[in-house]
């Protein structure tokens, strides 16, 4: 999925939308994503300007958006809103800098009625920089 087929899935915009690409998809179970990182980034100037990273929370928010690729991409919640409702097991193992090429894979582990459970992870090439366990309420919209 390129950018255009990211923003017709998802309802984020700039800055928020944190996905660059979706390189693999299995709906309503995994989808792996790119984000590269800029010294652009709207965030920079104010976080650690000096030393700038990428927040820890903008890539557990990425991995939510990999992962609502792959639950939005089939029909049944193609009219969804996914809200994140809970973090467990984040942890950071060093910071995304400019000039990174993030790898987020996710997948979703159950879905629930309204409810669902996810995990992910961030790679810069071979190494996890970041992953995590999440909660996703649904909205119909």
């Amino acid at each position: 999925m390129n950018i255009e087929d990211i923003m017709r899935i998802l309802p984020h915009r700039y800055p928020f939308l944190l996905v660059d690409r979706i390189i693999e998809i299995v709906p309503a179970q995994k989808a792996v994503g790119i984000k590269n990182v800029t010294i652009n980034e709207p965030y920079f100037p104010g976080h650690f300007p000096e030393h700038p990273v990428v927040p820890g929370v903008l890539m557990i928010e990425t991995m939510a958006q990999v992962g609502a690729c792959a639950l939005l991409s089939l029909e049944e919640y193609s009219d969804c809103l996914p809200f994140l409702a809970g973090v467990d097991r984040a942890r950071f193992k060093r910071p995304a800098i400019p000039g990174d090429s993030l790898v987020i894979t996710t997948e979703l582990l159950k879905i629930r009625g309204a409810f669902g459970k996810g995990r992910g992870q961030v790679m810069v090439g071979d190494e996890v920089i970041c992953g995590a366990e999440f909660m996703f309420a649904l909205s119909r919209s």
